[in-house]
């Protein structure tokens, strides 16, 4: 299998603080891996260093190459970063600011071409903005914008595409929409995913492999089956949680407060809860 993105020794440190910590890993091209843990486990910081947007120590080679040895122009043709607060310009509309993806591919001083526009529109229809394309970003609501913002990134039609917590401002519903478009988009044009993921019972149901980051460090790695473990978690995410298997044969990650509630609600028991939980 070809290797993606590899992670050698990866290290990153603000003055005193490391931030991540000795990070080793593999990204399989075509694979979805989530980055989970804790509120400043290092997952943004991770992220921003495959990205080349934050200094590290070790090595970061993406699809074989070090981006710091690329133009920006190239390094945005590899790799499409989603940030989780993006500064955005007020007074462009939703249909311009998603061509600012297609500048990686146009000439210097050249302008968008119609072939451009139209890749543009079908993303927005896809993402649901397609009747929003006129209006200006600063009148969009949140889950509106993130949209946009993902639509940006997934025009730049980047093999490598990175997300720091895509859905965090989207209702349950518009999540797992947004979520299936990129893992359809990942299985047609043969994408590799890494994002950062809060809900575990969805980067459960959508990454091929987790990545379990506390302090900075890589605590555990494999199938979420494999690292959706409820003393492991408890253990780095500092509460406990119930690891379940719902009547589809998914996992759903609840804190115990909420297990009578959920039972309710999915169907679950505790004589379907994995053996491992």
């Amino acid at each position: 299998m070809t290797a993606a993105i590899v992670l050698d020794d990866v290290t990153v440190r603000f003055e005193s603080t490391v931030a991540v910590s000795g990070v080793q890993s593999t990204v399989v091209a075509g694979e979805w891996v989530g980055l989970v843990g804790a509120n400043g486990a290092g997952k943004t910081t991770l992220l921003r260093a495959i990205a080349h947007l934050e200094r590290h120590d070790g090595t970061v080679r993406v699809a074989d190459r070090d981006l710091g040895a690329l133009s920006y122009r190239r390094r945005a043709r590899l790799v499409a970063y989603v940030p989780q607060k993006p500064e955005l310009p007020s007074d462009m509309s939703v249909m311009e600011y998603t061509l600012l993806g297609r500048t990686p591919h146009l000439g210097y001083f050249a302008s968008e071409t119609g072939r451009d526009r139209r890749y543009c529109r079908q993303l927005l229809e896809r993402l649901g903005m397609a009747a929003l394309g006129d209006r200006r970003i600063s009148t969009l609501s949140g889950g509106e914008t993130q949209r946009v913002v993902l639509a940006r990134a997934l025009a730049q039609e980047a093999p490598i595409v990175l997300l720091d917590e895509p859905t965090s401002a989207l209702d349950l519903g518009r999540r797992v929409e947004v979520l299936e478009l990129v893992d359809e988009l990942r299985r047609e044009r043969e994408l590799t995913v890494v994002s950062a993921l809060h809900d575990l019972t969805l980067a459960a149901e959508f990454a091929d492999r987790l990545m379990l980051l506390a302090g900075g460090a890589l605590v555990a790695c494999g199938s979420p089956t494999d690292v959706l473990h409820e003393s492991v978690l408890a253990e780095h995410l500092g509460a406990p949680v119930r690891v379940l298997q719902a009547p589809d044969g998914g996992l759903v990650v609840v804190p115990p407060a909420r297990l009578r509630r959920r039972h309710a609600e999915t169907g679950v028991t505790d004589g379907a809860r994995r053996h491992h939980a």
